[in-house]
């Protein structure tokens, strides 16, 4: 880089991609109802959880478009000159917000919704990895927390604003200020981020390597409930709020705010305490999901309830995404760019794994608040496969100690 001022206008360009993929991924949740009531008439006529479960088919879909492009798009392409496959990627993002804007029927909404999340997996691997370059040794982690972190700061102010906007002027306004968060984002990344070069030694044989390794699949694994319990409650906390703690639907946006608040908390946090120790900042991360989703269920019905457990899943959900990612960069070797890609694959797993769940629990009639008990369940089954995967650690002296190394 030229000089720190143009180090910190390339994290914050970074930055801002995180942030529009944050706003299109967790705004479907705030809108859930009245995507559904425009949608599925219909059906949210006779039986409005219903049809609110089957719109929560669009949050799986997205997280399968993830899985699916994550490991795909970064094995293939991680020869490419960094830079370039930035623009690429983001310029997917823009024609598959705008698609998910003005597409008319469920089903095509449905499409396009898996279709704009296939390049997400593989942005944020790879704008990690740059990330990681630009803070230097010893500030991996909070180089990866700083892409995340504008994920995280668009549940604070993209999502809550983009809620309201859909609340006030129809849903698919929201997803055509999605399209121009991604407009700037691509001009930003021309502008700002330095051309760096692909890893000339990569192959894809090298890169799918990473799936031969158990560490890597158990750490997959552990990200993957981990955030299947966050989603399972968070996925209809639109409904918990209108419907079970009784306020308006004008306070979903303020929840999401205070989410978005604990959600940013946590992923600078996380950063810092992944630099010194990847494996205590994922048990707490899981410990904390468990605690967290198991107070939502008690607490939800009353404000204070809600807003503090809340709070408090947002800083778990935050805290996960950085240890896993950087526990993927360590235990997969020489894969690097499909490894930064992987979390965001395990994560959506995670995404669409707890929407589903949940929505079976509610369609069957536990009514809104029964997906904290999955999420409790999955919290625990996380935790089972953490400790697997550390007495694996100890047994073949993977790695030698708990901290991370500079890249």
């Amino acid at each position: 880089m030229d000089s720190p001022a143009r180090r910190r206008l390339a994290l914050l360009a970074l930055a801002l991609g995180g942030f529009g993929i944050g706003v299109t991924e967790f705004v479907t949740m705030g809108l859930l109802p009245n995507i559904a009531a425009d949608l599925l008439p219909a059906q949210y006529a006779a039986d409005p959880a219903a049809a609110n479960a089957q719109a929560g088919w669009l949050v799986s879909a997205y997280a399968l478009g993830v899985v699916v492009g994550a490991p795909t798009i970064a094995a293939a392409a991680a020869r490419w000159p960094r830079k370039r496959l930035l623009v690429g990627l983001v310029s997917v993002f823009v024609a598959g917000n705008l698609l998910s804007a003005v597409l008319p029927s469920f089903e095509l909404v449905l499409v396009a919704r898996f279709l704009s999340a296939l390049p997400h997996g593989a942005y944020f691997g790879i704008a990690s990895l740059v990330a990681a370059s630009l803070m230097g040794p010893g500030k991996r982690a909070r180089g990866v927390a700083f892409v995340l972190g504008g994920l995280a700061i668009a549940n604070v102010v993209g999502v809550p604003i983009g809620t309201h906007l859909g609340q006030s002027f129809g849903w698919r306004s929201t997803y055509l200020l999605v399209t121009v968060i991604f407009v700037v984002t691509l001009i930003a990344i021309a502008i700002a981020v330095p051309l760096k070069p692909g890893d000339p030694t990569a192959t894809l044989r090298n890169e799918l390597s990473a799936f031969t390794r158990a560490q890597v699949w158990l750490t997959l694994l552990l990200g993957s409930i981990g955030f299947a319990g966050i989603f399972a409650v968070y996925t209809f906390v639109a409904p918990v709020v209108t419907d079970v703690t009784g306020l308006d639907e004008g306070f979903v946006p303020w929840v999401l705010v205070v989410f978005g608040v604990g959600m940013t908390i946590g992923t600078f946090v996380s950063g810092w305490l992944t630099d010194r120790s990847v494996k205590l900042s994922l048990a707490l991360g899981l410990v904390g999901v468990g605690l967290s989703v198991l107070a939502f269920a008690l607490t939800a019905q009353t404000v204070p309830g809600l807003l503090i457990s809340i709070f408090f899943i947002g800083i778990f959900a935050g805290a996960c995404s950085p240890a896993v990612q950087t526990r993927l960069m360590d235990v997969s070797h020489n894969a690097q760019s499909i490894a930064a890609a992987l979390n965001h694959s395990a994560l959506n797993v995670g995404n669409s794994l707890g929407a589903a769940l949940g929505g079976v629990v509610i369609a069957a009639g536990f009514g809104y608040l029964s997906p904290a008990a999955v999420g409790v369940a999955l919290a625990a089954l996380g935790l089972v496969v953490l400790t697997i995967s550390f007495t694996l650690d100890r047994r073949t002296s993977l790695m030698p100690d708990s901290r991370v190394v500079g890249s």
